[in-house]
């Protein structure tokens, strides 16, 4: 029997799915550990601190356009080859490789050359990222029928909200750490990850994943802007929440811990994981987000309203598991528009979208800092229901 071998019998491949949430969670410890650090490390090499804006809106803009090139790659290379494991192993060791060489840099000193070798690697590091990101994710649709495909997710959200919580709960203790320590446990979570994911057998799926005959179907180009859009909506109302709540926090409730609250955003978003994906089952995938987006966009208008710290957990709480809903649903709803064939770049154009927005965020906002917590509750609400939109639009095609 070939790699490719289906599962018959089982809806879901935990073990495949467990490896990919590690490869899931990986992506976010170390994006949490370069943003912790990324100013720092300019400055230590007598760089503004505004470059750092600067290159996230480089990086992102180089990643709008990799992430559906490198996904649409590893189409072709499922084709050819029978597996994209080979790309996603060659992007791993690339960023893993690049991760570690960014504190080395201060290392080599600080000539008038040398020092422009930081932001260099810097961009490099991200652009190693999107060589095997959507690749990685776009395996998900082998692992589940497409029905249980928002249950499955559940299990990436959930890793991935834990990783992400580290952010602001321990960020003080990642800072501690050195960027060399930090650095170096980044990249080898990344080749870890990795590694669990080709022990546990990456290239099986379950019984309908297998490609369909009559070769490539058709791509829904028009079907395709509406997940672009979605993943603009949800990126951009996440990026200006995540820079409001906290302002209105210290502005109106002087003696809270923000930290704690924007925590309590991910840990909600991680234990909720589970429960959301098995009622966006029972609920139908898209229905489910366009829910989850709804009450996004709810608690973003109720943000400028908090006057206590319990007000902002329960507010964070239920974001959070709003949230989930939508986590879960984003990477089922890219893979149902396309064919099965095309997995690869169906997740690509969803990352590009989010790319895009991460891009405007810091082109026209310079951060959240710039806006007040109004206009920034105002408009990310207004992002989550443009994404609910697309969403809704896109329901309506062809179903395949």
């Amino acid at each position: 029997m070939s790699a490719n071998t289906s599962s018959r019998g089982a809806s879901i491949l935990w073990a495949q799915v467990c490896g990919l949430a590690l490869v899931q969670g990986a992506i976010a410890l170390t994006w949490v550990i370069y943003n912790l650090y990324l100013v720092q490390l300019l400055e230590s090499f007598g760089f503004p601190k505004a470059l750092a804006t600067g290159l996230l809106i480089i990086e992102n803009l180089l990643a709008m356009v990799m992430e559906p090139l490198m996904g649409s790659f590893s189409d072709r290379f499922q084709h050819q080859v029978g597996s994209r494991f080979p790309l996603i192993t060659v992007g791993v060791v690339l960023a893993a490789g690049c991760f570690l060489a960014i504190p080395t840099v201060l290392v080599w000193g600080q000539g008038p050359l040398l020092r422009w070798v930081l932001p260099l690697m810097l961009v490099a590091w991200a652009l190693a990222m999107t060589v095997f990101r959507s690749p990685a994710l776009s395996l998900l649709g082998r692992y589940a029928f497409r029905t249980q495909l928002p249950l499955a997710a559940g299990i990436l959200t959930l890793v991935g909200g834990l990783a992400g919580a580290m952010g602001p709960l321990a960020s003080q203790f990642i800072l501690d750490l050195g960027p060399m320590m930090a650095f170096s446990i980044g990249s080898g979570v990344l080749i870890i990850a990795a590694i669990a994911l080709g022990l546990v057998g990456p290239n099986r799926d379950v019984a309908d994943a297998a490609p369909l005959p009559g070769g490539i179907g058709a791509l829904p180009w028009g079907r395709l802007l509406w997940v672009f859009g979605t993943g603009v909506g949800v990126t951009l109302g996440f990026r200006l929440i995540m820079g409001t709540f906290p302002m209105v926090l210290k502005a109106q409730v002087p003696d809270s811990n923000p930290a704690t609250v924007m925590g309590t955003i991910f840990v909600t978003l991680a234990l909720t994981a589970i429960p959301a994906g098995a009622l966006a089952v029972r609920l139908g995938n898209r229905r489910a987000m366009m829910m989850g987006l709804g009450a996004m966009a709810l608690v973003c208008a109720a943000v400028v309203a908090i006057h206590s710290t319990a007000m902002g957990m329960v507010l964070a709480a239920l974001f959070g598991g709003a949230f989930s809903l939508v986590s879960n649903g984003t990477i089922p709803f890219a893979l149902s528009i396309v064919p099965a064939e095309k997995a690869g770049l169906g997740t690509g154009i969803y990352f590009s979208g989010g790319a895009l927005a991460s891009s405007l965020f810091g082109a026209l906002f310079g951060g959240a800092s710039a806006l007040s917590p109004g206009l920034g509750a105002s408009l990310s609400t207004g992002a989550f229901l443009l994404a609910a939109i697309c969403v809704g639009v896109a329901a309506g095609g062809p179903r395949r």
